[in-house]
């Protein structure tokens, strides 16, 4: 199984949430083949933004959206 992972940020409402301020600014850094590569532009990432005290970044496994044991993910069950 291939194991991607994304890299995101941007402003939060407030620190103590995950709350974006605006969803449609949201910096999508990219999506990487590997744990590694996703940390290193994560850090990257926030690192450049370290000034802004409302701006995060994240890395979001994007394998574990889909369950490989199932027949059907619960991704492809919303889907219809």
């Amino acid at each position: 199984m291939q194991r991607l992972h994304l890299v995101f940020g941007g402003e939060l409402k407030d620190v103590s949430s995950t709350v974006f301020s605006d969803v449609k600014a949201i910096d999508i850094v990219g999506i990487f083949p590997d744990y590694a590569s996703a940390y290193s532009a994560w850090k990257s990432a926030a690192q450049r933004t370290v000034d802004e005290a409302q701006t995060r970044y994240f890395i979001a496994h994007l394998h574990r959206l889909r369950d490989e044991e199932r027949e059907t993910s619960t991704t492809e069950e919303l889907g219809g």
